[in-house]
């Protein structure tokens, strides 16, 4: 005999994971949000925008792509739902916009009600920490198209930011300065490389090494550094003309498209040291820095191009809060490029 619960969905352990995951998702809730009673769409109220006189918005969509094979592998679930925000949210605070809200879809091939909670307590918690608010998503069983244990999962983001205010290229200018804003590890970017030197020196995530001093599975998981907040408030106190997210292509593959086609970065490779993490996949994986460079962040999750006489003060003000940023490069006149000196 058939049924749906037959074929592999269970439809009550949908609706426990539902129940379990209300109060955390309750925490990233902003005054703006409306409840919908039907349930089956998330409300925003659009007059906050009237104080703007011509508000843009901006959206964003991402997923976390194979950093979550990490996160099955080692049965830690509750922060790769952080970094699902980080990718989406802090993609659009790079034109300079305040992230409003958030929606998440998590398929998987068997709900289990207590992981998928913890999935999304991570996104909820990742939307506290850039200011948005979580309201609404999908979970979907997909038996037979994944394992029991698998699972992947994607966001959308919209923000919104006043025209005049607008961030980007347009407004870099020879002399500005870089500032490199550090990150909490890996990010999200670069998993498969990651996984391909798990495999080729049989690391296991278990495994303590001395550099880390932590399991390689602990380090490989540190949640991504969400900037949104950060990122804000330094273009409220200082003279900000662009970002740049430093996710695929590393920095200079990021940083590029947040320059003029005149204008370069150059930027100082001993200006900073790279996390250990880096160094343990470079040595183990025997990856070339070309390599390392296009793929990884290095230990700068986000860069900043403010004006030459703002760089004292703004890694004042990223440091009173917390974050470390300094001196990465300069803008001089090229061809649109970041590249080292």
């Amino acid at each position: 005999m058939s049924s749906y619960e037959a074929a592999g969905v269970d439809i009550a352990a949908g609706e426990r994971a539902v129940d379990l995951m209300k109060s955390k998702v309750a925490r990233s809730r902003r005054p703006e949000v409306v409840d919908d009673a039907s349930g089956f769409a998330g409300l925003f109220d659009a007059s906050a925008l009237l104080r703007y006189e011509r508000p843009l918005l901006a959206t964003s969509t991402d997923g976390v792509g194979t950093k979550v094979m990490i996160a099955q592998r080692y049965g830690k679930h509750d922060t790769i739902g952080i970094d699902l925000v980080g990718m989406v949210l802090d993609d659009l605070v790079v034109c300079g916009a305040e992230p409003l809200f958030m929606t998440d879809y998590i398929a998987c091939g068997k709900v289990v009600p207590e992981r998928v909670a913890e999935i999304v307590g991570g996104v909820a918690e990742g939307c506290r920490l850039a200011g948005a608010a979580l309201v609404g998503g999908e979970t979907a069983e997909h038996p037979g198209a994944m394992g029991p244990d698998e699972y992947d999962l994607a966001g959308a983001g919209t923000g919104v930011v006043e025209a005049a205010a607008m961030l980007g290229s347009s407004r870099v200018v020879a002399g500005d300065v870089v500032l490199g804003l550090a990150s909490s590890g890996i990010h999200s970017n670069g998993y498969s490389l990651v996984r391909h030197v798990l495999r080729e020196a049989s690391l296991s995530l278990d495994a303590v090494l001395p550099e880390l001093g932590r399991p390689l599975g602990e380090e490989l998981l540190e949640p991504t550094r969400i900037y949104s907040l950060d990122c804000l408030e330094l273009a409220r106190a200082v003279d900000v003309h662009a970002y740049a997210h430093i996710t695929g292509g590393g920095i200079e593959g990021n940083l590029s498209r947040s320059l003029p086609d005149h204008l370069d970065a150059v930027l100082d490779r001993s200006s900073w040291t790279p996390p250990a993490v880096f160094g343990v996949l470079a040595g183990h994986g025997q990856i070339a820095q070309k390599d390392m460079d296009r793929t990884f962040n290095l230990g700068v999750g986000m860069a900043a191009i403010v004006a030459a006489e703002a760089a004292d003060e703004a890694v004042r003000v990223l440091g009173a809060r917390g974050l470390d940023a300094w001196v990465l490069g300069e803008v001089v006149p090229g061809e649109g490029r970041a590249r080292y000196r």
